[in-house]
């Protein structure tokens, strides 16, 4: 029985209760530099009110993930969402406790969903604890107070790769609202239990995928082998691949949890939340089975679009001019071919529609060759342009006469070459035509370069 409580870092502006900027990149940035009185608990600081826009993405979530938003106005549902403070003695936590609607007398943001059928118990918003490091004792409290948002899974799942696969697609359809900063990540605390044989156990602070892989694969192999009887915290230890206990599992009671008095109940709406779920995208998962159908094109090929809400939007765009199955390679292969070239994404860079698709109906028009396409579109970064000025003296040459002098050129500049195709090297012929495409600036018409080129070979 594998359950998970995931912690990713809302992608806002400033920290939860201070005006402090946030900058998950701590390589670029001195540590304690990005801090104030409030998130560095010093005495008589106060917090200020909640940051509105991390209650706005903690609710996009919830309503991505198929949960249940606690509201304050409805007859059937008035729950206050009170403030908690969760007590525990950490250098990293300069207050001695952490702001979180999270323990005993907490309600959640949204409670009782299920995404991709894993059942998701509850969700919640918390501030996030200073950067300890164990080794040197500093502490740097930059992140200290940073919204952070936990979703909280029932123990549904039964092997690390049943949640590998769960989380990259909960990572992707997150991805869709820009609501997690993806700088930071994800990381999660793993509980891991065999039924009836074993107590569970919590695996703080796991960092990635393939690391909450191994910490659970290497977990249920000792609850296998030891059967342990008491609940406990343990740590992963990537360095060894191993978990190391850290202490025996605390209890709600253990927090002293309490409400706190400095800040305000949360209210949220009937009508906030239908507001925002009207402006929600399509799931990566309805986007699939929509293109799919819609565009009579390969899951795998879909998969490929629907990784990326740019691209997939891009693409439908493009297709309402461009019949898809022309479109489709332009866009899966060559769009981003010339973006990952230039490590870029589709967000970063300022590509028109408009200018791909006059592109594109050079190409299907045949006043274009695909390889000079493929070298304007190189040009499209970081942002796109009109071909008609520069479709002239790039169109297509259908010429034979004119190919066949190029092709006479080529071959008096490649005598191996021909040499090599003479004596039964075919791959020679891809050479030549490479030279020929050089000559013509990837003008000539490939398929009467060959014809001509063969012609004056044979």
């Amino acid at each position: 029985m594998i359950g998970l409580e995931i912690h990713g870092y809302l992608d806002t502006k400033e920290k939860l209760f201070c005006r402090c900027n946030i900058n998950h990149k701590q390589e670029q940035i001195k540590p304690n530099t990005s801090i104030c009185p409030i998130c560095t608990g010093q005495p008589g600081s106060k917090p200020l009110v909640p940051n509105s826009e991390a209650i706005k993405k903690c609710i996009q979530v919830a309503l991505m993930l198929n949960t249940k938003v606690n509201t304050t106005d409805s007859t059937k549902n008035n729950k206050k969402l009170i403030w908690q403070r969760k007590h525990y003695s950490w250098p990293d936590l300069p207050k001695g406790y952490q702001n979180t609607l999270s323990g005993t007398y907490a309600i959640p943001v949204a409670e009782n969903g299920k995404f991709l059928g894993i059942r998701i118990r509850e969700l919640h918003l918390e501030e996030d604890p200073a950067a300890w490091d164990p080794v040197t004792g500093c502490v740097d409290y930059n992140r200290s107070g940073s919204p952070l948002i936990e979703i909280v899974t029932e123990p549904d799942f039964t092997t690390a790769e049943e949640v590998a696969n769960w989380l990259k697609q909960l990572i992707l359809t997150l991805s869709y609202i820009k609501t997690i900063n993806k700088e930071a990540g994800i990381k999660a605390d793993v509980n891991v239990n065999i039924h009836k044989i074993s107590e569970r156990t919590e695996i703080k602070n796991v960092n990635s995928i393939s690391e909450i892989v191994n910490a659970i694969n290497y977990e249920l192999k000792r609850h296998e082998k030891e059967k342990p009887k008491h609940k406990e915290t343990r740590r992963w230890n990537a360095e060894k691949q191993k978990t190391e206990q850290m202490r025996e599992k605390e209890e709600a009671a253990d927090y002293r949890f309490i409400s706190d008095p400095d800040l305000p109940i949360i209210k949220i709406t009937n009508n906030q939340v239908t507001e925002i779920n009207s402006k929600l995208p399509e799931s990566p998962q309805e986007k699939l089975e929509k293109i799919i159908k819609k565009h009579k094109i390969s899951q795998k090929d879909a998969e490929v679009l629907t990784n990326n809400l740019e691209l997939v939007e891009f693409f439908e765009e493009v297709s309402r001019k461009i019949p898809p199955s022309f479109a489709l390679p332009w866009v899966t292969t060559e769009l981003l071919r010339v973006l990952n070239y230039n490590k870029k994404t589709l967000e970063e860079v300022s590509i028109s529609t408009e200018h791909f698709i006059e592109l594109l109906q050079a190409v299907k028009d045949k006043k274009l060759t695909e390889l000079k396409a493929k070298q304007i579109l190189n040009t499209f970064i970081p942002s796109s342009h009109s071909i008609s000025k520069e479709l002239s003296s790039s169109q297509r040459i259908t010429d034979k006469s004119e190919i066949r002098k190029i092709c006479e050129q080529a071959i008096k500049n490649n005598k191996k070459a021909v040499d090599d195709f003479k004596a039964g090297e075919k791959k020679a012929i891809d050479f030549l035509l490479g030279e020929i495409m050089k000559l013509s600036n990837r003008r000539a018409d490939y398929q009467i370069a060959k014809e001509e080129l063969m012609k004056l070979l044979k």
